[in-house]
Order: C-alpha cells, then structure tokens, then sequence
C-alpha cells in the first residue's frame, strides 16, 4: 500500500498522488499512454517532488526513465536536477527514453491545467493521420456569394439530418414552415411535436446565426478566432425558442455547463465542468493555430463534442463548427447523413476513447469528397 505522504484523496477515493502514481508505473504505461504519461509529468511543478520517492525507495532504474520522459517533454533542467541528485547520494544513473516517439509540443506545467497539456498533445498526435486522409483544400472561394447561396439551398437538407441524428422527429414540411415563419406552437410544453418543433426553430435561429460567422470566414478572417468569438451566439439563437417556451431555464444560455454531463452508450466521459473554463480557449487557440484546413476540420469537430462544453447542443454546434473550418479551406458544405448515424457515433467513440482519429478522418473526407463531385445542393 502506498504511505500516507504518497496518497491524495479525490472525491472520497484515496489514490496515489501524481509523482507517486509517476514513479511507481510500469515502463509499458509510457509507450501504451503516451499522451496520459507526457500530462502527468507536465503536472510536477519541482524536481523534489519526484527525488523524494526516489531517494527514499533508491529507486535509481526509475530516476533514469522519468529523467529521460521529462527531457522528451522539454523539461531538461528538472531531469538534469533529478539525475545529479541521485548521483550525489551515490546512485548510478542510466538515461532511459521510455516513449516510443519525441514529444514536439513541450510542455511547461507551470499554471496550465493537465487537461490542456493533454488536449493539446492529442491534437499533435492526430494531425498527421488526418493530413494523410484528406482532400486537398482548394482555397477560399472566388465567389463567397455562390457559396453562401450553396449553404442556403442546402438548409432543409442540413436540418433534417443533424436534427434526426440527435433524435428529434422532423420532416421536411415542419422544417419549411419554420423557415418560412409558418410554424406556431400551440402552447402544448408536454407534447413531442412541441419540442421537435422547437428545436427545428432553434435549429433555424442557429443556422442564421452560422451564416453570419460563415461571411466573415470567406473574407478572409481567422475562422479559429471566428469561432471562438460567435459560437455563444450560434448556442443561445438554438436554445431560444426553449427557453422562451419554458422547457429550458434562461441561466442555461449564460454559458457554458455547470454539472457533469454523460453521453448515453458511450464510454467516453466528457472533462468536469472545471476543466471546461481552461479547455474551451485553448481549443479555440489551437483552431487559431492550426495552418492545416483539414485538421482543422476533423479536430475542430472532434474536440468540441469531446469537451461537451454545454448540457445539450453539443453534436448540433460541433456540425457547425465542422463546417465553418471546412469553409475556411475552401471545402463545400457538408451534411454527415442520418443514415451514417451509427458509422459517426462509432468513430467519435474511438477517437474519444482508443484515440484512434483515422476512422472519423475517413468519415468526413468521404463525405467531403462525395459534396465535392457533386457541388450543387439540392433540397431533397
């Protein structure tokens, strides 16, 4: 059993506390989580806090794996630190790389949650499987207008789709008379076609709302920037017509999440609501950063659900996300279809929680490539 002073107690779990955790691990932990291992060392604030155990344990064979996993993270000072303390208290010392690549994001750990250190290592790790798998993106359009008018067109289609995917139950005929301004509830908050009708109104609200944001991708703007500065808009023109409705409280359009929240079927769960606040901007930084369209497609949509940074919405706004990075690489508009429903659920499962990226990548170029055969929407 570990001693008192190597414990720390989380949510009534006593646990071996992260330096403890780092030096009592298996070698295979570094190669098999690569990106769980590299965060956790990323959370040693001072080189005591591992020379402790080790001293104590004379655990020598460890000092030299974990100097060597803090110099692959570009911590060499501490794991300088770690090895010539050691060999004062007369160790020898033999330099082991437990990781099977280098790290080339490094990471500080000095005031930066574990949970960003670990988001951003998982996008380094994801780019280049997507690169390999995508189109190439053709540019911006020449012609913002007739892509605009291409994204309009291709609304009752878009709708019907995203909408069925997150189960609600709408037709054609309900989605026209809510974008005509036909549709009236009839004041029925317990019936279902209340809520379906309210959220194809959201749905339409948010759709407006994207349009707005997809303009001023096509000038030119940073779509990273874009989107992290409009996608509280996109959120509370979908949830409006709810709350207006009273089938959902008004503090839900504040912000973001303020409870755990769980996805049915998976086994993925989503950052606590904590972790949200430090996430959501430095996602929205990589999304700024990232030169690759593609990447910035796959990983834009992918993260955001992974984070699920609201209690509902999350697949809706991560379609929308989706598709302004696809916009922003010169990409047409695309509709991931109800009838790839189960294929979609099932590659955002292993991307969250066998961080296999490659099946999602296959998804969405596909998609992409089928949109690019045939450009023109139709409302079918």
């Amino acid at each position: 059993m570990p001693k008192p002073e190597e414990t720390v107690e989380l949510d009534g779990l006593r646990l071996y506390s992260p330096c403890a955790a780092l030096v009592f691990s298996a070698p295979g932990f570094f190669r098999q989580f690569a990106t769980e291992a590299r965060a956790a060392l990323a959370m040693v604030q001072e080189a005591s806090d591992l020379l402790r155990p080790l001293l104590e344990g004379g655990h020598s064979t460890i000092a030299g794996r974990l100097a060597g996993a803090l110099r692959n993270i570009g911590r060499r000072s501490m794991a300088e630190e770690i090895v010539t303390t050691m060999q004062a208290a007369g160790y020898t010392i033999r330099l082991e790389d437990p990781f099977d690549t280098t790290a080339t994001t490094l990471l500080t750990g000095r005031d930066i949650s574990p949970q960003v250190n670990r988001m951003r290592l998982m996008w380094e790790s994801m780019r280049e499987p997507i690169a390999t798998r995508f189109p190439a993106a053709p540019g911006l359009p020449k012609q913002p207008q007739d892509y605009l008018a291409d994204v309009e067109d291709l609304y009752p289609t878009d709708a019907y789709h995203s909408l069925s995917i997150e189960g609600y139950r709408v037709s054609a005929e309900l989605i026209e008379q809510v974008r005509s301004g036909h549709w009236n509830p009839d004041g029925n908050d317990g019936d279902r076609g209340q809520r379906d009708g309210l959220a194809a109104r959201g749905y339409w609200q948010a759709y407006r709302a994207v349009q707005d944001s997809l303009k001023r991708v096509l000038a030119g703007e940073n779509a990273g920037a874009v989107v992290a500065q409009d996608h509280g808009i996109w959120y509370r023109a979908m949830f409006a017509p709810s709350v207006t409705a009273g089938l959902v409280r008004p503090g839900d359009l504040a912000g973001y999440r303020n409870d755990q929240v769980y996805i049915r079927r998976s086994m993925h769960v989503p950052p606590r609501r904590e972790a949200v606040r430090d996430l959501m901007p430095a996602f929205f930084d990589l999304l700024a950063e990232e030169a690759q369209p593609s990447v910035r497609v796959v990983l834009g949509h992918f993260l955001f659900v992974y984070i699920h940074p609201y209690m509902d919405g999350n697949g809706r706004m991560g379609r929308f996300l989706m598709n302004l990075m696809l916009a922003s690489g010169g990409y047409p508009w695309t509709v991931i279809p109800l009838e790839q429903r189960e294929r979609y659920i099932a590659a955002l499962e292993d991307a969250s929680v066998r961080r296999q990226i490659e099946p999602f990548a296959r998804l969405l170029a596909g998609l992409v490539e089928m949109r690019q055969q045939a450009p023109r929407a139709t409302n079918s």
